[in-house]
């Protein structure tokens, strides 16, 4: 396997971490110390089951030649958020991201309607959204991470200014529709992503600004400019 650096990867990218590597960064970090039971061995056995670990941004400081990882644990288990430091050499394969429909097989049959109208508003925009958040994490593990009010969570990629007009537009009227609420980014090219509903608000503003986050950090910029 040819190793990366920890710059080929962007928020919110799926990774496998060799079994061995994830039982010695676990004991390294004393991070099992605060879990229950239950959840420590969830967590124990977590690459072996092949469950994948999330790209995130590491803070200032950090040690930058390694990845910040994280996962999540379902509501059942205390919902804590786990964040961690792995080599790149010790990634075992990047996992593809899954999308609407297929993250939908794992949904409660409330949920499907307003997941199939998302899917549908990406077919007519030729775009190809992605999950993450509790969908993602209950349709990779089979665990209950959704629960009555949580939001679904959509990554949107869009490369050409043309398609967001229409899109956010779609994503308001998706949210208002529900049941969930529906929440996520619009990513562009370089990776950088900003929340779909504070974008939108803020092109209806002369200079409006949103939050942009990347791998870097985070900065408020010009929603006008973030596809220049």
């Amino acid at each position: 396997m040819t190793t990366m650096s920890s710059h080929a990867y962007r928020r919110h990218d799926l990774l496998l971490v060799e079994p061995g590597a994830w039982r010695e960064m676990l004991l390294a970090a004393g991070s099992l110390d605060r879990l229950a039971d239950e959840p420590r061995l969830l967590v124990e056995g977590w690459a072996e089951r092949g469950l994948p670990v999330i790209v995130r941004r590491g803070a200032a400081g950090d040690d930058e030649s390694a990845i910040a990882i994280g996962l999540p644990l379902p509501p059942t288990l205390g919902k804590l958020r786990l964040g961690f430091f792995i080599p790149p050499k010790h990634i075992a394969a990047s996992v593809a991201a899954h999308s609407v429909a297929e993250a939908a097989r794992s949904a409660p049959a409330h949920l499907c309607p307003q997941l199939e109208a998302a899917a549908a508003l990406a077919m007519r925009l030729g775009l190809q959204p992605v999950v993450f958040g509790a969908l993602l994490w209950q349709h990779l593990t089979g665990l209950a991470y959704l629960r009555a009010g949580s939001d679904i969570d959509l990554i949107w990629p869009v490369s050409r200014r043309e398609d967001l007009d229409e899109l956010l537009d779609g994503l308001a009227a998706l949210d208002d529709a529900g049941p969930a609420r529906l929440d996520g980014e619009i990513v562009v090219s370089t990776g950088e992503g900003a929340n779909w509903r504070e974008l939108r608000n803020a092109l209806t503003r002369p200079g409006g600004t949103v939050l942009v986050k990347s791998m870097h950090g985070a900065e408020l910029r010009c929603a006008r400019h973030l596809f220049v």
